[in-house]
Order: C-alpha cells, then structure tokens, then sequence
C-alpha cells in the first residue's frame, strides 16, 4: 500500500492514539472524521497525504461552513471545529512522523465558537422535588432515588454513574472514587451522608436482587441484571425533570450545572469545584491544580445544599465563574451529540 496515502496514514494514525491509551470515544470520533475529510478529498482526486496544502484544507474549512446536517440545518461552528481539530491533530503527527516534509495544517485558523452560559439551573427547592419524585416503595424507585441523590451530591458526569462500582463507594471517608473519568483520569469526589444512606438502602435491599452472575459490579443496574446505560440513565433522569412540571428541561447534565452553581452561590472557591467537577483548568492551556480531598470535603459541606450549612468563602472574579459554566454547556452539547 502507497505509505503516502490519507487512508493508510490514518490507520497509523489510529493505531497511534491507541498506543497512547486516547480512549475509545476519541479515537472513535477521530476515525469518523478522517474519513469523511478522506472522502471530501478523494472526490476531488485526491488521495495522497503530500497532495494537502493549506489552501485545500482552507477549501474544506469553507465546506464545513456550508454544509448541513441530517436535519437540513447548517453546521454549528463547535460541530465545524469538531471536524477541524483531528486534522490538525492528524498533519502534525504525520509531519513529526516525517511522512510529511511540512505541515499544511500548523497555520489553519479554526471557527470560533461562541461561548454561553448554561440555559438554566435548579433551585434547591426544584432538585429536592425531583428528588422526592421516584416512587421508593419499588424496587426501580429507590434505584432511581440513589441516582438522582448521587447526581445531585456529587456533580459527576453521566458516563461517571454509569461506570461506578460498588468498590468505589467509600462510605467512612464520605468520597467517591471516580475512575476513568474524561481524559481517563482518576479522582475522589466528595458525597453527602444522604446520599450514601440512599446508595446504601438501594444495595441492601435492591441490587443485591438484581444482579445475576457474573456480577458486572456496576452500581446501577437494570432488574435483567445489566449495568444501566448512559441513554437509559438520560431517559430516566430527563421523566423525573418532566415530571416535576418546573418549566425546565435537562438530564443528568443539568445536575452537574446545579452543583457548580448552588456551590459558587454559597461561597465555594472555583478551584474546589474545577477538581470536583474533574476539570483539567479552568482555561484548557493551564496545569491542574491539585486540591487536598480532605479540604474539598470541608468545601462541599460548607457550601452543597444538601449539608444545609453556609459559610462566606472568599470568591473568585466573575469572568471565571463564566468560563466554568461556560464549560459545563460545552460538556452538555457533547454529551447530547
């Protein structure tokens, strides 16, 4: 096979990522699109990696702009520098690689996407009654009660939920072990007593029915015995939001909104949040800063709702509080798509 050409490349390429342990939904997401951008090129006789210049990418740049989606509506610019991203992630390795004597990727200028606040949040009256909701006298109710109150405790995303083991719940320190959470990174996040007593009632009394050998050791599972799934968990969380009739809609990423939200009202300093909610930084280009587990706790006591204990802690400017809720709509957007 033609080592120089796109299709072959990308296979290294994949390969690559995979070596260097990129998980599973990127290099899917990777994979995707490098072969839509093979196939844009290939229409256009163009098969060769050393066949790319900048003005071929800058053409297909133009493409993105003006193509639409399965629903005939135009492409986003976040969708738009979703297709761009691996390209330039691609050209640079090839050019590191030495395939490529240049990279015609290193000058390519991206969309620029709009960054927004989240469109709504909850009250802590409004999460306390959609807590209240699940009927508890079932066995899927009080499931659905442990969910929600982990939700609600603990801000973590809905792959996070879906991936929690029993062995993960440490009761006596109040934490969860999160593992392999986004950017496969490990971390310990803080969760009420309420919520472990709910965690608790349901493995006593509920999973221990449901699970069928060989146990999956997921947390949550369906009565059939399997781990709940990640849309499955959105449809469930998303009933329970509709039910409470409160003119707002979301799933289980409008939780992980509340948490920062309610937290940051209450006093709570951006940077015990940003290792809460397992963000790298608060700007993507900076280092993360490790925080004490010990000193988180204390945090999210004094400031979560649910500990029902406020105390002034000193805050952070405003600008920061935008880019974090800003990147908590972004996480929602990619975890709907």
């Amino acid at each position: 096979m033609d080592n120089q050409s796109l299709t072959f490349l990308s296979r290294l390429y994949l390969d690559y990522l995979d070596v260097m342990h990129y998980s599973d939904r990127t290099i899917g997401h990777r994979e995707t699109t490098l072969l839509q951008f093979t196939a844009w090129c290939e229409e256009r006789g163009l098969t060769r990696a050393n066949e790319i210049t900048k003005p071929i990418l800058e053409r297909y740049r133009r493409h993105l702009h003006h193509s639409r989606d399965k629903r005939g509506n135009p492409l986003s610019a976040k969708n738009q520098l979703g297709r761009l991203i691996p390209l330039r992630g691609f050209f640079k390795w090839a050019t590191q690689q030495n395939y490529l004597l240049y990279n015609p990727a290193s000058e390519l200028e991206l969309p620029k996407v709009e960054k927004r606040l989240p469109k709504a949040t909850l009250s802590p009256d409004e999460a306390e009654l959609i807590l209240s909701l699940p009927n508890i006298h079932t066995e899927e109710g009080l499931r659905d009660r442990a969910i929600l109150e982990v939700l609600y405790s603990t801000g973590v995303r809905r792959m996070e939920v879906v991936n929690l083991s029993r062995a993960d719940v440490h009761a006596d320190r109040g934490v969860l072990a999160v593992r392999q959470g986004k950017g496969k990174k490990d971390r310990f996040v803080p969760i009420s007593e309420r919520a472990i007593e709910w965690l608790k009632k349901y493995l006593d009394e509920v999973r221990i029915g449901f699970a069928i050998e060989p146990d999956p050791q997921n947390i949550f599972l369906e009565k059939n015995g399997q781990p709940i799934t990640p849309d499955r968990l959105s449809r469930l969380v998303t009933k329970y939001i509709k039910q409470a009739d409160i003119g707002k809609s979301g799933s289980c990423h409008l939780f992980r909104h509340t948490v920062a939200t309610l937290m940051m009202d209450n006093g709570a300093d951006i940077r015990f949040i940003q290792q809460m909610l397992g963000h790298a930084s608060i700007l993507t280009t900076e280092i993360y800063t490790h925080v004490s587990i010990v000193k988180l706790k204390q945090v999210h006591e004094l400031t979560h709702p649910t500990m029902h204990r406020q105390r002034q802690i000193e805050r952070e400017p405003e600008a920061t509080k935008e880019v974090l809720l800003s990147t908590l709509d972004e996480e929602s957007e990619e975890e709907q798509s």
